[in-house]
């Protein structure tokens, strides 16, 4: 089979796209098949997208996403799939897709890893949030052949459009990428959160917890990301995110956070953060939202935290026992290997095409 895989940006870029398909396609070739990728943002306009200023060429950007997008019209027809995360362009209505699966009469795979359909706006996103149609994932939904949803919050409402939604949970390669384990026995006591400048917010609420341990334990709370956080934390350290270094700065953690708010959004969070620290035999302290708890068992591999006090409490344990956090983090590394590695996965993934 040949399948044109049609995404927002360009490849080995986004996490969305390296953890949910990327890392699949050396299986697609290796059972003989061909693939495509597309995508609507250039690799010149990544490295301005999130950045302030640079408004022209930002807009000439999704301009030329637009015309690339068309010019591959001519390449649709000789695919068998058509393979669309989040949407074949980021603002309009799915013309496109439309065209894909109407006029050329293509099966798509449609996959999304978050509440898309819900507007999400941000400072970053603000000048384009009026023109998103975020209403389009109920249509894309319709004509799609599948669709591959990143937990059971996504797929529960995919379905309501289309019964042949399915989960295809988020995962981390375990052989090739994340494939070292914490050594807990470290002098030095790391308390991390790794993520981007949107979902920063969510850590407002562990900040109070973080400013009283830090009165009576030592240790650092450090970030990784693509901005520098201000948080009223002495214990505070940041690391620009690098995809080069991501390994080695995860592994500096000893216990990783992951809180999030109980909304619509926040519950369509596929746990990335928390499958990227546990893969790594760190434990997750997390939120009980979205699919924190389907990933994180309470008192097993991590802790699941719903107030001030279990935050503290939890934390106040792991920073005491460094056995403590040795057991969790073997228990969080074998979850990951037996349910959310990209080889417990593989044949769910290749049944998408099927």
């Amino acid at each position: 089979m040949h399948i044109l895989f049609l995404v927002p940006y360009p490849p080995g870029k986004a996490p969305s796209q390296r953890f949910r398909f990327e890392q699949y396609l050396h299986f697609l070739a290796g059972a003989g098949h061909t693939y495509q990728l597309e995508s609507f943002i250039s690799d010149a306009t990544w490295s301005i997208l999130y950045k302030p200023g640079h408004t022209l060429s930002k807009a000439l950007g999704i301009i030329g996403g637009f015309l690339r997008r068309f010019l591959l019209l001519f390449s649709v027809p000789k695919a068998d799939f058509v393979f669309i995360h989040r949407e074949a362009s980021p603002i309009g209505p799915p013309i496109f897709e439309w065209l894909i699966a109407k006029v050329f009469g293509k099966r798509i795979v449609y996959d999304f890893d978050d509440a898309i359909w819900i507007p999400n706006t941000s400072a970053a996103n603000s000048i384009v949030a009026g023109v998103k149609w975020h209403h389009k994932v109920g249509s894309i939904s319709r004509w799609a052949y599948k669709i591959s949803c990143g937990n059971t919050y996504l797929r529960d409402y995919a379905r309501q459009f289309n019964s042949n939604a399915v989960v295809n949970p988020t995962t981390i390669d375990t052989v090739n990428l994340h494939n070292q384990v914490k050594d807990q026995r470290t002098d030095k006591l790391v308390i991390g959160w790794t993520g981007t400048h949107s979902t920063m917010k969510y850590l407002e609420q562990v900040v109070p917890v973080l400013a009283e341990l830090e009165q009576h334990y030592a240790f650092e709370f450090r970030v990784i990301s693509n901005q520098e956080p201000q948080l009223p934390l002495r214990s505070l350290s940041f690391r620009p995110w690098r995809k080069d270094t991501e390994i080695d700065d995860l592994l500096t953690f000893n216990i990783g956070l992951m809180p999030l708010e109980d909304d619509p959004w926040a519950k369509g969070k596929c746990a990335f953060k928390a499958l990227q620290y546990m893969a790594l035999g760190v434990p997750a302290m997390v939120s009980p939202v979205g699919m924190n708890s389907e990933v994180v068992t309470d008192g097993v591999n991590g802790y699941i935290c719903a107030s001030y006090q279990d935050w503290y409490q939890g934390l106040e344990k792991l920073l005491k026992d460094h056995d403590l956090r040795t057991r969790f983090g073997q228990a969080a590394r074998a979850t990951i290997e037996a349910r959310f590695s990209v080889e417990a996965n593989r044949t769910n993934f290749l049944a998408l095409f099927a």
